[in-house]
């Protein structure tokens, strides 16, 4: 409870999100650049793959400073262990269980002691997924706002952005 009351002791924290699947490199850096993001956090688990394009770890690293003076930066705390994301995606999983077990691995993990408000004000939280509805980004997103409380968290869509939660 000592951290909820020194975080709302703070303006609110202000926290977007992005998945850059269905998105051109164009699409992506402008949602980022638009509403004045400080930095991106990096939530995946794995952020060297092929598969990450324009987002691989280097990659990202230098087009974020280079396109919009944007910081970088990777917490493997925010990210499902690899047991957690492969019983989801590649033994079919559901939902419901992958969410139960993320959220308690980032209690155990104790991610809100771990990570400042500071650092996520005006920071983005980036993962693969293209909408945040079965996102593990959205979870790290709701479970600090709940933890935390004064968090506004914006969704980075195609479209306009979409305020998530007020807390």
């Amino acid at each position: 409870m000592q951290k909820k009351q020194e975080i709302s002791m703070i303006r609110s924290v202000n926290l977007f999100t992005i998945g850059f699947t269905k998105k051109t490199a164009q699409q992506f850096f402008e949602a980022l650049v638009n509403v004045g993001v400080k930095s991106v956090i990096d939530t995946r688990l794995n952020n060297v793959s092929q598969l990450a394009g324009f987002t691989k770890r280097a990659d990202l690293e230098y087009f974020k400073k280079k396109i919009g003076d944007i910081k970088y930066v990777h917490i493997m705390d925010m990210a499902p262990s690899k047991d957690i994301l492969d019983a989801y995606k590649k033994n079919n999983g559901d939902w419901e269980t992958y969410e139960k077990k993320f959220l308690k691995l980032m209690s155990d993990r104790q991610i809100e002691n771990k990570i400042s408000p500071e650092l996520l004000d005006g920071g983005c939280l980036l993962c693969s997924e293209a909408k945040a509805h079965y996102c593990h980004r959205r979870l790290v997103a709701e479970y600090l706002s709940d933890k935390w409380g004064n968090c506004t968290i914006i969704l980075l869509q195609k479209k306009q952005p979409k305020t998530l939660i007020i807390a």
